[in-house]
């Protein structure tokens, strides 16, 4: 995994539907850039993303609070051989260790470590994804928190990682993007030759026309002006700067090439 972009991805154990909703999202905004997804394969959170990266051919690596001999949840055993296909599995205990209580607090810290940034989706007022957080904030890591609903009981951690400035907040894949400075042209270049006739399929062609239209644009206006979400236009803006056919500049803003 020498080079590629590492994003550890956790929350709750009793997602939502909005957790699930961002999940999918999410990867489908990020799936361009081919980074791989760090989560603990464990209930929640953790499982819906790392099924969405396996969904969108991207690697994820589950990191084990036990030994390598089993499983758990034994109910995520029939998701195993995906991960394995996919990228793996990581641990630091014994092949015999048993998952004990206190080794998921130990496997946090491996999760906040190996990772780029962290971005926590869901979590109540008190959770291990709220420690991961801490983790990566004192290993100087970015941590992004998926903001929510003042009375929605798995927003209230995220809220207030946002309220303590501990994290940034996160409202689609284009903010991590852009604060981590990610150079999509650099893996443009490697990944993709300039070819003579571009082809967009219809939704990329409003947009392309659009820019040609009305010069540099925010994401939000060509969201709003395109009559799409923000993002199906993100994720949509991604796909085309991975074709060559728009660039980003500096405040978030595009322009067609």
């Amino acid at each position: 995994m020498q080079n590629r972009k590492l994003i550890s991805v956790v929350g709750t154990r009793n997602i939502t539907s909005y957790g699930m909703a961002f999940c999918e999202q999410f990867i489908e905004e990020v799936a361009p850039l081919d980074p791989v997804i760090i989560s603990g394969f464990a209930y929640g959170v953790d499982i819906c993303i790392q099924r969405e990266a396996i969904k969108h051919g991207l690697q994820t690596v589950g990191c084990l609070a036990h030994g390598l001999n089993q499983i758990y949840p034994k109910v995520h055993a029939k998701y195993q051989a995906d991960v394995l296909k996919n990228g793996g599995f990581y641990t630091e205990f014994w092949s015999t260790s048993n998952p004990e209580r206190e080794n998921f607090l130990k496997r946090n810290r491996i999760i906040a470590g190996v990772s780029e940034a962290t971005v926590v989706v869901e979590s109540a007022e008190k959770g291990g994804s709220l420690v991961t957080a801490d983790i990566a904030n004192s290993y100087n890591r970015d941590v992004f928190a998926v903001p929510g609903r003042t009375t929605d009981k798995y927003s209230l951690g995220c809220n207030n990682l946002i309220k303590q400035q501990k994290a940034h907040v996160m409202t689609s894949a284009a903010d991590l993007i852009y604060l981590l400075d990610w150079d999509i042209a650099e893996k443009q270049n490697k990944t993709i030759q300039r070819q003579l006739f571009i082809e967009l399929d219809e939704i990329e062609q409003n947009i392309y026309t659009y820019l040609q239209n009305n010069g540099k644009q925010i994401l939000d206006s060509i969201a709003l002006d395109c009559k799409l979400p923000i993002y199906r236009t993100s994720s949509t803006l991604l796909n085309m700067e991975m074709k060559g056919v728009i660039r980003p500049l500096p405040g978030k803003l595009f322009e067609a090439i």
